[in-house]
């Protein structure tokens, strides 16, 4: 099985986790989710392979969130599900998926956690934080 990622290459997070995922060995699935958004099927999946309810998956900056009222509720999960279709935008990211699991890596070093080989060697984020320091140990 590959690695997918549901990707906004406009994410610092995502395009970190992309960089961690190419530097273990794997070349991975990209899904661009803002312009190829999961199906309501994919993204049940998805959420119940993170053991997550649709609203853990809620993302509020950049996205009509606050004017749509996602934060009351009164929302179901279903009437979650409908918003996030209709504004993939409001669908956190990214979210990865692996043979050894599904995570939102938020932040970006838990796809770690589901790598085949999360030994990825030294690794500083965009903005300098360092996840994995030159002799490979893990930070934080």
């Amino acid at each position: 099985m590959t690695v997918t990622i549901y990707h906004n290459p406009d994410c610092g997070t995502s395009r970190n986790t992309l960089a961690m995922i190419r530097q273990s060995g794997e070349e991975p699935q990209v899904i661009e989710y803002l312009k190829n958004p999961p199906s309501r099927e994919k993204l049940i999946e998805l959420i119940a392979a993170m053991g997550k309810k649709p609203r853990d998956l809620l993302r509020e900056k950049g996205t009509p969130y606050a004017e749509l009222d996602l934060g009351n509720p009164k929302w179901t999960d279903d009437e979650i599900l409908d918003f996030m279709l209709a504004h993939p935008i409001l669908i956190n990211r990214p979210i990865v998926v692996t043979r050894l699991g599904v995570v939102l890596a938020r932040p970006s070093e838990a796809v770690l956690d589901i790598l085949s080989n999360p030994n990825i060697g030294p690794f500083v984020k965009e903005d300098g934080e360092v996840v994995v320091d030159t002799r490979g140990k893990r930070i934080a």
